[in-house]
């Protein structure tokens, strides 16, 4: 049987005990991986939407944590659960709205909770069209160019701040991208271009000024659009660019000018290389046709911009 300390002894431990203060965006607690789906008929026509949802909850006291008082603490299950009583009782139009309703929520029901933050991952149906290009009435198809979330977050007294965006749109071009005049010292190998495949895994979330009457559908496609415009340049003929660092700026620079309720934007734009096969050891020419695309190491290059003397404010 273990030696019981009394109490004496746990006085003396606890009094030394490091002496330590809460960091209060370090520590919360929430839901991970809520997943729901609204399904609305409209006499033959069905409707769907399904989204990913995290909750994570700062309250404004340690008890729960230093004094073994779980009496402010919602349970993540309740948190879980409410994701599903919003869902019915207010419905999914867009995943900015609800991540809005759930922070609203949280906020007006716990005095307790001193900062919500709330990320929405939206689900990727479509409905299938036949070959005349009909849309069917309840027969759905995923397809995903890139996967759509937003990220809500609101403390008490304050108004919430809306971030949406994409993240994993693979995207590629085969010219009109050239990487030259780098700083180069006895480390370095890499061959000057004017010439060369670009491929990417694009993530992005830019930030809201003011929601009030923003189509948050209309803009999040109007800010995907304006990357792969971008990057793509002209249909028949492209656009050079002499660097990824080059195409980021010029992709902020879009959606800005697209959204003028858009104050800031993060973009990542990873640089996967696709090199020529080495095909002179089986006694072949490699003039170009033959390309390995491979997954490690890749570039890591990323962008932060925001619009001059531009504050963030909300409903």
């Amino acid at each position: 049987m273990p030696i019981q300390a009394n109490g004496r002894e746990l006085k003396n431990k606890m009094s030394t005990s490091p002496q330590v203060e809460f960091v209060s965006k370090g520590t919360y607690h929430g839901k991970h991986g809520v997943r729901v789906m609204q399904h609305r008929r409209q006499g033959g026509t069905h409707s769907i939407r399904e989204i990913t949802v995290k909750t994570l909850l700062g309250l404004n006291t340690r008890k729960e944590y230093v004094n073994s008082d779980n009496s402010d603490v919602i349970p993540t299950d309740s948190q879980k659960n409410t994701v599903y009583a919003l869902a019915k009782a207010k419905g999914i139009t867009t995943p900015e709205q609800f991540a809005l309703d759930l922070c609203q929520h949280f906020m007006g029901k716990y005095n307790q909770v001193q900062w919500a933050e709330i990320t929405v991952e939206d689900a990727p149906w479509r409905r299938i069209v036949d070959q005349s290009g009909k849309e069917h009435a309840h027969a759905f198809i995923q397809t995903q160019e890139a996967k759509r979330y937003c990220v809500v977050k609101q403390e008490r007294k304050g108004l919430p701040i809306v971030w949406a965006g994409l993240s994993d749109m693979r995207i590629l071009k085969t010219t009109q991208s050239g990487f030259a005049g780098y700083f180069q010292d006895e480390y370095t190998s890499l061959p000057e271009t004017d010439d060369r495949i670009v491929c990417s895994n694009i993530e992005s979330k830019w930030r809201y000024s003011n929601i009030v009457g923003v189509d948050f559908d209309k803009t999040w496609e109007l800010c995907k659009v304006a990357i792969l415009d971008e990057f793509a340049g002209p249909p028949d003929i492209g656009r050079f660019s002499a660097s990824i660092q080059e195409i980021l700026y010029q992709c902020t620079q879009r959606m800005m000018k697209k959204v003028a309720e858009v104050d800031q934007v993060e973009l990542d734009m990873p640089n996967i290389h696709y090199v020529f096969a080495d095909l002179k050891k089986i006694g072949m020419e490699n003039t170009g046709e033959i390309i390995m695309p491979t997954s490690d190491p890749y570039g890591i290059i990323r962008v932060a911009v925001s619009r001059t003397h531009s504050t963030p404010n909300s409903l």
